[in-house]
């Protein structure tokens, strides 16, 4: 059997090879003999394979004399903030994200309702690797509870961020793609709350996908085409577990993911200034953003649990990911679809514009991915090269390798997982994005 791709905030893998109800077990345990006595909360998105894993996660819970909250199906950030608001020691989500139907996953939270940050991951992945367990006899068990309605916390949290009245009034006709995930379920409720005349495709969280989970261009063709057809006003596509979130416009076209957070990020603007945080692989436009109202802006290193850290040491007032993931501090440290749709609609509200004509107000920016076969040792001591063949205006090494002049940047970045260099670059046009790419590797003699 091959072993399941593992870090610090969760474990991913292909059923029945990598992941077995026996590895769940096993990181379960772990998670219950690293973190505080208490509850745990356990939820899923609508994977064929979630119930048998979450029915062997439940028994490891109640075998370390702990109680199981189970919220059955619900999003990524919904379990989240049931972590908190029922002062659970922590939680479980098994989700592979956006990877095919083969795959599933577990995602872990910390008391705080956050994805666990690198202190408490390296416990658990220590508990793991010794294979810890402290279980209980019959007299310690822990119970297994169902929660009823766990999504209206999370809806009521997104509601408090945006004006209510103003997006109803407005009308709006929406397309919801949830692609058969856990967005479906509090994502019609939600935008109904908010007044939109709402189409849902793949509601049913039955984790048969209509088309590949990845919310990215390639993957929405028939979406975009259905948007176009249709009298819609925006079109919103989650993953599975809908901590993601792309935006199509009216016309059809993919808007993407990276424009998520920075919409978000101008809405929040508009309410109070404060700094704003992106991890280095996202795009330049909420630099921009940041430097047109004259407000701080923060990178940090690639993932959830750094942008997080990033908005608290910083006091900022939004943060997320270029992958689609706003994070609002005011309703949790976690990538949010929920808080995407509703601020998207709001901007939109509040300043009578279309989408379209909200993201032509951006400077224009492509951004193109590349990997190339290389380690990280290899890629680290090529430093002085990329330095002095590329003749960037800053270098960062912040999370592999970041070069960056005026209008453009490329990041080089080292796999965690397999031997290859993932590359991310962005400039004004597609050839320019492209050369970067093209010079680095030629500096590198690929």
């Amino acid at each position: 059997m091959a072993d399941p791709i593992i870090s610090i905030s969760g474990l991913r893998g292909i059923i029945g090879s990598e992941l077995t109800p026996s590895i769940a077990v096993r990181f379960a345990s772990a998670l219950c003999c690293s973190l505080e006595k208490g509850p745990f909360v356990l939820a899923r998105d609508g994977r064929v394979s979630g119930p048998m894993l979450v029915d062997a996660i439940a028994s490891a819970i109640v075998a370390h004399g702990r109680d199981c909250l189970d919220l059955d199906v619900a999003s990524t950030p919904t379990a989240g903030l049931n972590v908190r608001h029922l002062r659970a020691a922590g939680g479980i989500q098994v989700s592979a994200s956006h990877n095919p139907p083969p795959y599933n996953g577990m995602k872990l939270f910390g008391p705080d309702g956050r994805v666990l940050s690198a202190g408490p991951g390296k416990k658990v992945l220590e508990s793991y690797n010794a294979n810890a367990t402290n279980w209980v006899g019959v007299e310690s068990l822990g119970r297994r509870i169902r929660v009823g309605n766990p999504h209206e916390i999370h809806g009521n949290a997104v509601l408090a961020t945006v004006d209510v009245p103003l997006i109803r009034k407005a009308k709006f006709k929406v397309l919801l793609d949830s692609n058969h995930g856990a967005g479906g379920i509090l994502g019609a409720v939600l935008l109904r709350e908010l007044g939109c005349e709402v189409t849902v495709l793949g509601d049913a969280a039955t984790g048969l996908f209509d088309h590949p989970p990845e919310p990215i261009a390639e993957n929405l063709g028939s979406v975009c085409s259905i948007v176009a057809q249709g009298p819609f006003d925006i079109g919103f596509c989650q993953d599975p577990d809908a901590d993601r979130l792309a935006v199509i416009d009216a016309n059809g076209h993919f808007i993407g993911e990276e424009y998520t957070a920075v919409l978000c990020s101008l809405g929040r603007l508009s309410r109070e200034k404060g700094p704003l945080v992106t991890n280095c692989a996202s795009s330049n436009l909420t630099r921009w953003l940041a430097e047109k109202h004259n407000v701080p802006f923060v990178q940090t290193a690639v993932g959830e649990a750094n942008v997080a850290d990033g908005i608290l040491a910083n006091n900022a007032i939004y943060g997320g990911e270029g992958s689609g993931g706003p994070i609002d501090p005011k309703v949790g440290l976690i990538r949010d679809s929920f808080v995407g749709m509703a601020q998207i609609l709001e901007l939109m509200a509040k300043s009578k514009k279309t989408l379209e004509q909200l993201v032509s107000s951006f400077p224009p920016m492509t951004m193109i991915k590349d990997k190339m076969s290389m380690s990280k040792d290899v890629l680290m001591e090529s430093l002085k090269v990329l330095e002095n063949g590329m003749g960037a205006k800053n270098i960062s090494q912040l999370d592999g390798v970041r070069l960056d002049w005026d209008d453009q940047w490329i990041l080089l970045r080292a796999s965690n997982t397999e031997p290859i260099v993932r590359l991310i670059a962005e400039a004004p046009t597609a050839e320019q994005a492209s050369g970067l790419i093209k010079k680095a590797k030629g500096l590198l003699g690929l």
